[in-house]
């Protein structure tokens, strides 16, 4: 079975998460990285569209964004039309957010999560599976896009 492609993508406050999931999940998933590659400075809003826009053309399936809190990633990502990106601080979270919101992108923050922690929060939102129960919500959320 192929491994997922999932986007990543950080600011400079997440590029030291970023790049310990990279190391970490290699075996699980493949990644296209869409930068930064260093702390210099950057602003969210233009990594998160990088990546988000990957998974809605078909490139990646799935998106992963961090930053210092992992707040700025998700609201950015939120602005753009067909991404459900789910801001979690728990296994719990991470799991609830594909199973009940088929979040297709994930935000972390590299300054209020663990190491041990993200990796837990990634691998249980990869591991979930949605529940299609929970498609006329969606479909609602989709429909305030339009509004």
């Amino acid at each position: 079975m192929a491994l997922p492609t999932i986007a990543i993508a950080a600011d400079h406050a997440g590029v030291a998460l970023k790049k310990l999931l990279l190391e970490e999940l290699a075996k699980e998933a493949s990644f296209t990285d869409f930068g930064p590659a260093t702390t210099d400075r950057v602003d969210y809003p233009d990594f998160a569209q990088k990546a988000c826009a990957a998974v809605l053309d078909g490139r990646c399936s799935l998106a992963i964004l961090v930053c210092g809190s992992g707040l700025g990633m998700s609201i950015a990502a939120n602005k753009i039309s067909g991404i459900r990106a789910a801001h979690v601080e728990s296994t719990f979270t991470a799991q609830l957010a594909r199973e009940h919101n088929n979040a297709n992108v994930l935000c972390l923050g590299e300054r209020v999560t663990g190491p041990g922690q993200a990796l837990a929060m990634v691998r249980a939102w990869l591991n979930a599976t949605f529940e299609t129960r929970h498609q006329h919500r969606i479909d609602k959320v989709h429909a305030l896009e339009k509004k």
